[in-house]
């Protein structure tokens, strides 16, 4: 806004004691101050007010202007409430700089005048800001990408003063502001809260955007160098959607965007401008999803390969024209690992393979890893209610070729998306996750696709909403226990343990805690007593106690194996 449009509003008892030849000049903003010296706190464009408590002798008037105008302010307004008159060494001053000078009626205060100035100054920005996103959109959804979100973020950075962030559903960071002095990447765990607590919103029916206030409850992983001004900062989540009629059929693949505000106050001007963003990265990510068709064709065409029983040399050949699409730059030879995902909605009128296949293409991107671009290296096929994933590690040289085919571990990777997801799967949804070993050529990858798809049967097997198991489970005791009948389970476990359980519960004796120290030390009396900060010999009294009230011997390998199954199925 303009100074001019300041001394037009009446009410806001301003006159103009000298330059009226600057009346054009910009307000960006407003400072009330009475410091002798406030240019610290100065960044220019700023009207300040001041009450003149800084002036004790007509000297000081030449000093305090002349920090002003070297700050660049647009101008000055003395208050008229301590000395009555303007006194002339501060008109004078004024005059010499070229600073505009105002007074104040005493019966106006200052927080009138600053409340004014932040509403007008805030309208116009976002009215300008306004302007320049339809422009962008224009331009995104009429020619080549006007260089993506992080554009966006910038102009609400640089225009609205607000950092944002454009988050996947399990926290990942897809893109924030690219400006100096924006601040620093959201820490993993908060952008995880944050992600979280956006599903549980949208499931829940209500509109967005979601606000989240994070309290202070003393020492909490999201407190260690989060942005913001520490404990209490409050967060807008609004959701970017890229179209669809049921929100089950996109919501655990949506990006959204994250906001370091309020916006429960914001004018309705505001909340449209930033409804109108997440519609412009909306185009984006349609755009980047339209990419993604020449990935998830070739996958689909390997994958049939592979189900048909077709010869290596085939899946070989296909191999070879899909690695330069799928790792650019990263060689043609790489390793493969494959991950079998489904999503199953209660009442069965979702089709869960699309949705499990746009789910994979979030998730399956290191969740370190900042941007878009890494995405475009998952392909990802659906089958049915099944979707399959052809991810391609980077080939490396022989003497490290054991820790390039580590790729994806299922443990990892549920650590990263079980606390998110399951807030958007709510009580009507579940997502089962295998995961392969690594394979070097086309002959591995059926074993593979074989090897992740019983994976995540044995993950389907398990409670919860949100399961993953890999394939070293494959290879363990683990992979039976899902598969025992629940009355078998329970007759087993009860004959067992409930001896012990009940005598706890008597006594507190601990027999339970003891068991399972006991095994896990491999039966050995010293590190056992070690563990648990007991006297040998009331290790052997409890291991004592133990064996009297199921009739059973822990020196015997097959009673140490009944027990050690027995813990793990309870």
């Amino acid at each position: 806004m303009r100074l001019r449009a300041l001394l037009d509003t009446h009410s806001l008892g301003l006159t103009l004691l000298g330059g009226d030849e600057e009346l054009d000049r910009t307000v960006r903003g407003v400072m009330t101050t009475d410091l002798r010296d406030p240019s610290r706190y100065l960044s220019g464009g700023e009207l300040v007010l001041t009450g003149l408590a800084w002036r004790r002798e007509p000297e000081d008037a030449e000093r305090f202007v002349r920090i002003l105008a070297t700050a660049g302010v647009a101008g000055l307004a003395a208050g008229e409430a301590e000395l009555g008159a303007i006194p002339d060494d501060l008109v004078q001053a004024c005059a010499r700089h070229r600073l505009p000078l105002f007074s104040v009626d005493e019966k106006v205060s200052f927080a009138s005048i600053t409340e004014h100035v932040v509403r007008q100054v805030s309208s116009e920005r976002a009215g300008d800001l306004a302007a320049v996103v339809d422009r962008h959109r224009r331009l995104m959804t009429s020619g080549p990408a006007g260089g993506g979100p992080e554009v966006v973020l910038d102009l609400l950075g640089s225009d609205l003063d607000l950092r944002a962030w454009v988050l996947s559903p399990t926290g990942r960071q897809i893109a924030g502001s690219t400006l100096a002095g924006a601040g620093p990447e959201l820490p993993a765990p908060l952008a995880a809260r944050l992600a979280g607590e956006h599903l549980a919103a949208a499931r829940s029916g209500r509109r967005g955007p979601h606000r989240i206030t994070l309290q202070d409850t003393g020492a909490h992983p999201l407190d260690e160098g989060r942005p913001g001004d520490g404990p209490g900062a409050t967060y807008s989540l609004f959701p970017i959607r890229h179209g669809s009629r049921d929100l089950r059929q996109t919501l655990l693949s949506d990006w959204l965007l994250a906001v370091e505000a309020d916006a429960g106050d914001w004018s309705e001007e505001r909340l449209d401008l930033l409804h109108g963003v997440t519609q412009l990265i909306a185009v984006e990510r349609d755009r980047r999803d339209a990419a993604r068709t020449v990935r998830r064709r070739l996958a689909q065409e390997v994958l049939e390969l592979v189900q048909t029983g077709a010869p290596p040399a085939e899946i070989a050949a296909r191999l070879r024209v899909a690695a330069p699409v799928l790792l650019p730059g990263l060689g043609a030879a790489p390793h493969w690992q494959i991950v079998v995902a489904r999503v199953e909605w209660e009442g069965g009128d979702v089709p869960g393979g699309p949705v499990a296949q746009s789910l994979l293409e979030e998730v399956l991107v290191a969740p370190g890893t900042s941007g878009p671009e890494p995405a475009d290296r998952i392909a990802v096929a659906h089958t049915g209610d099944e979707a399959v994933a052809l991810v391609p590690l980077p080939a490396v040289p022989e003497d490290a070729a054991d820790a390039a085919a580590d790729g994806l571990h299922a443990d990892q990777l549920l650590r990263v998306i079980r606390e998110p997801l399951a807030r958007g799967l709510a009580d009507d949804g579940r997502l089962t996750v295998g995961v392969s070993a690594s394979v070097h050529s086309a002959e591995g990858l059926r074993g593979a696709l074989e090897e992740a798809r019983h994976a995540r049967r044995v993950a389907a097997a398990r409670p919860g909403q949100v399961c993953a198991a890999g394939h070293e489970e494959l290879a363990s005791h683990v992979l039976l226990l899902p598969f025992v009948p629940d009355d078998v389970r329970r007759a087993f476990t009860a004959r067992l343990l409930d001896p012990l359980r009940d005598y706890d519960r008597r006594h507190r004796a601990e027999l339970i805690p003891t068991l399972e120290a006991f095994l896990d030390c491999d039966g050995s009396w010293t590190r056992c007593a070690t563990r648990l900060h007991l006297h040998v010999n009331t290790l052997r009294y409890r291991v004592g106690r133990i064996e009297q009230l199921t009739g059973r011997d822990l020196s015997r390998l097959e009673d140490k194996l009944d027990f050690f199954l027995a813990l793990r199925m309870s």
